[in-house]
């Protein structure tokens, strides 16, 4: 685990998101996927906003970062494609659990979080104690991952539902779920974000 991750926000043009969405399948996602300690992909789009993440996984951060010199121009060129801007964060995998391979069509919720840095080690403890059982057993959920920046405190957690109904009938108790952690951790909650699952690679270690 602690595997390295590069988590791509990209923001564009709702009416071009489609040419962006098969750039990355059909380019983006074989050029990455070959180079020397790649874990594989995923991609997630909000198609009326035209947002997409795409999470790319690493064995060390090493790997990532000699990737940089193959994975830069083709984000400049998903850029222009796009019409798109594109904010990079570099944070690791702190805690993960995968019930079952997410589907293509799944529901994604990504929480945005801030924590003291002095307290990241306890969020991550609170949130694998109190969160993670709860996600096991929540009907339609596959699996979740959340990713930590221990130098900022910014932490995102993301859970995967089996559609988006489930992600829907989700959203009550994991308010009730977030609250909790929030006051147990000292943690502030940043944004709340939701998309649809295009791929998913990403394999363990």
């Amino acid at each position: 685990m602690h595997m390295h991750v590069r988590l791509n926000y990209i923001a564009g043009d709702p009416l071009r998101l489609g040419d962006v969405v098969k750039y990355l399948e059909d380019e983006v996602r074989p050029q990455v996927e070959e180079q020397p300690g790649s874990l594989g992909m995923s991609l997630q789009v909000n198609a009326s906003l035209g947002v997409a993440v795409l999470e790319s996984f690493w064995v060390s951060g090493d790997a990532m970062r000699e990737s940089e010199k193959a994975v830069a121009p083709l984000r400049h060129e998903m850029s222009l494609r796009g019409t798109a801007t594109v904010a990079v964060e570099r944070p690791r995998l702190a805690s993960t659990v995968r019930l079952i391979r997410p589907p293509a069509g799944a529901g994604v919720q990504l929480t945005r979080m801030d924590t003291p840095t002095s307290g990241i080690e306890d969020m991550v403890a609170a949130y694998e104690e109190t969160t993670v059982p709860w996600l096991t057993e929540t009907s339609g959920f596959c699996a979740e991952l959340l990713f930590v920046d221990r130098g900022t405190g910014h932490s995102v957690s993301e859970t995967v539902w089996r559609d988006q109904h489930a992600l829907a009938a989700s959203r009550s108790a994991a308010a009730a779920i977030r609250v909790d952690m929030a006051a147990a951790t000292g943690s502030a909650i940043r944004a709340l974000e939701e998309y649809t699952l295009v791929f998913s690679s990403v394999r363990s270690q």
